[in-house]
């Protein structure tokens, strides 16, 4: 699969990759494309479908981050400056555009209409949960259903397309479809609220970006959303402050962090984290106990434990 992500990341214009290998070198988990493996070798796949496949799941994922980069202004990713930071703006979004294509002609390449259907149709939500998001950015109103929208649209959907096609290639049937694609989506949604409780209660070495970017970018996530629901009207009018009108110092940095460890909404949203990881593992219970199981259930840890 990695020989295939840098054969397909080619291109005689040479900026194109530069910039895709900059990103695509730069240690991300690769933990998407590994679910379309593995569960497609969950039910004894034997062919080479399953690597296509997982390659377009990675390059849909390398093309939201560069999109996701230059919308949010970011200027570190995985500890490395962003590609925006080193070519700009418009370099960033066409390449995505061109990885995106890349990933469709090999879905094409596959022959299979329904991993067609699935991984298109989880571009269309990721990319309406991008719009979502800029639409409650910034909104301190914003409600912890708004916010399980989001992320069940920008992060769980291609979770659960990645786990999905793995059956649909190894023509599982209906039922294994539907146990991978539960998995895939609430392990999304788990690895999402760990990924936002990090940013406040993590370490940057850790994050690959610095601590309270999301404070700084205006974000709404769940620790921000139950700290500001839980305060006092002070409290609140610091948050729309800090959040609504973007004045995101250090100092309000610090002040924003005592709120989150006053009302203990990091744990609380680790307690959310750890209730999806649950419906992710009931999801594959039925199925029969292989290695390919123990190491999907594995990974519903993996998501989890980074918050330790």
């Amino acid at each position: 699969m990695n020989q295939l992500i840098l054969s397909k990341a080619g291109s005689d214009v040479q900026m194109i990759p530069e910039v895709a290998n900059h990103l695509i070198s730069s240690g991300g988990k690769r933990l998407r494309p590994m679910l379309t493996l593995a569960s497609a070798s969950l039910f004894d796949y034997r062919g080479e479908n399953h690597v296509k496949l997982a390659t377009s799941v990675e390059f849909m994922h390398t093309a939201t981050l560069l999109h996701d980069d230059v919308v949010d202004e970011s200027d570190l990713r995985r500890g490395k400056s962003t590609a925006r930071m080193i070519w700009g703006n418009q370099a960033s979004v066409l390449v995505g555009d061109f990885l995106l294509g890349q990933a469709f002609r090999m879905m094409v390449d596959v022959g299979s209409l329904d991993a067609l259907d699935v991984l298109s149709s989880a571009a269309c939500v990721i990319a309406e949960g991008e719009v979502l998001q800029l639409s409650v950015a910034k909104n301190m109103e914003t409600t912890e259903d708004d916010y399980l929208s989001v992320i069940r649209a920008k992060t769980a959907a291609l979770f659960a397309a990645a786990a999905e096609v793995g059956p649909i290639v190894a023509e599982a049937g209906r039922s294994g479809r539907n146990a991978l694609k539960s998995y895939g989506m609430n392990l999304g949604l788990a690895f999402q609220l760990v990924d936002d409780a990090l940013d406040y209660g993590g370490k940057a070495a850790d994050l690959g970006k610095n601590v309270g970017d999301d404070f700084r970018e205006g974000k709404i996530t769940l620790p921000v959303i139950l700290a500001y629901r839980r305060g006092t009207q002070d409290e609140r009018a610091f948050w729309r402050d800090a959040i609504e009108a973007g004045n995101s110092s250090d100092a309000n940095l610090e002040k924003a962090l005592g709120l989150i460890t006053k009302y203990g909404t990091l744990s609380d949203t680790i307690g959310r984290a750890v209730h999806y990881g649950t419906i992710a593992r009931d999801a594959l219970a039925p199925l029969p106990d292989t290695a390919w199981k123990s190491a999907l259930m594995e990974v519903i840890d993996f998501c989890i434990e980074r918050v330790n």
